[in-house]
């Protein structure tokens, strides 16, 4: 009876180990075999109400002020020890020291990889796991923690609730080259094939962040890779981060997700999940809506235009203004210096038969001594 009894133990813990061996071992990828239609079929989680990543539709989301900037906790000492970088077959992984952390979040979370997304070298757009408003990037980094308040190692955190932190930082192409995404793609040709590990030079991981850390989206989600555990405060940066198109298309075209040994290489490409339901969930932002709004370019020019149009606008008024008010003060000026005029009486009727008469009487007078002075009689 005892060892009938030890042998149905045997097989019930036998049926209840197989899956998850089963599972271990299942090789899952983003399309073909296994693809992502397929990954709720081997890790349940993968089909749960609470994936990631999601479109982030910004009319949508809802403003907590309680949010305060996230704040990375010793990224920058890098120390003397280099780092380790690895192709597991689905991304580029870069192990981080047990001296990063995360503050600003209701624990202290631990630093344990980060890892890319990308797309492909081709016309079609995309290559970054999250959206906004429908709108793809062309990368996007991923820096995973762990709660180590509540939890000894990243095992045990990851199934639970709470238990991970994750950073999602946005990439798009520019002019420019970053050099703090060389201290990455330098050596991506050491690891080409899957499996394929590295030690690179330590660097400033914070070089990698944005500027501003202070806006942000915050929601509950999960591992955008199986086993899916939907165990992740997820932080989504507003601001994006921008590479060369050089820098993106090195990532895009040097790394195979086939091992060495096998002669049928795989370019590794388009490793991102499709963005999931959102469910109901609720996505927080740590900005108002007035106070994320960025300028274009075009609105920056408008502006600086109108600004200038206005300044000139502004001076041409002051300007007769003043030329106004100088000519007005100079016409009073000569106004005031005119003699004053005589003042004038009105004179009576017999005041002016009086001077008529004094002046016929002064021109008959006149003529008669004219007359005297001509007459002969005058003559001596």
């Amino acid at each position: 009876m005892d060892t009938l009894g030890l042998f149905m133990l045997l097989i019930l813990l036998f049926f209840q180990w197989t899956p998850a061996l089963a599972a271990e071992e299942i090789t899952w990828t983003y399309s073909g075999l296994v693809g992502q239609s397929e990954w709720s079929e081997y890790f349940p989680d993968c089909g749960g109400t609470s994936q990631s990543p999601v479109d982030v539709m910004t009319t949508q989301t809802k403003y907590d002020p309680s949010l305060i900037p996230v704040t990375p906790l010793g990224y920058s000492q890098h120390g003397n020890q280099p780092f380790t970088m690895y192709n597991n077959g689905h991304t580029v992984v870069i192990e981080l020291p047990e001296w990063m952390g995360l503050g600003g979040l209701p624990w202290f979370f631990t630093a344990i990889q980060m890892h890319l997304h990308w797309g492909n070298d081709g016309p079609s757009p995309g290559g970054s796991e999250h959206t906004i408003n429908g709108l793809s990037a062309d990368a996007e980094l991923h820096v995973v923690h762990y709660n180590s308040e509540l939890y000894p190692n990243m095992s045990a955190a990851m199934t639970q609730k709470d238990g991970l932190a994750v950073l999602g930082i946005l990439i798009v192409t520019g002019e420019e080259t970053n050099p703090a995404f060389n201290n990455i793609l330098n050596y991506l040709s050491r690891i080409r094939h899957a499996d394929q590990k590295a030690f690179i030079p330590a660097f400033d991981v914070q070089s990698l962040l944005p500027e501003d850390l202070g806006r942000y989206y915050r929601y509950n989600g999960s591992l955008t890779t199986p086993p899916c555990h939907q165990s992740v405060i997820w932080t989504l940066f507003h601001k994006r981060v921008q590479i060369s198109v050089a820098q993106l298309l090195k990532l895009e075209k040097i790394l195979y997700s086939s091992k060495a040994e096998e002669t049928d290489r795989m370019l590794l490409q388009d490793n991102y999940r499709a963005t999931q339901p959102l469910n109901h969930r609720v996505i927080f932002t740590s900005f108002s809506a007035e106070s994320g709004k960025e300028l274009s370019s075009g609105e920056v020019t408008a502006i600086v235009i109108g600004v200038m149009c206005g300044c000139v606008g502004l001076a041409v008024i002051v300007r007769f203004i003043v030329k106004t008010i100088r000519s007005t003060s100079s016409w009073d000026v000569l106004h005031n210096n005119r003699p004053a005029p005589m003042p004038r009486t009105k004179d009576s009727g017999k005041e002016k038969e009086e001077k008529q008469d004094m002046a016929m009487n002064s021109t008959s007078e006149a003529e008669k001594k004219e007359e005297s002075l001509l007459s002969p009689q005058s003559v001596p």
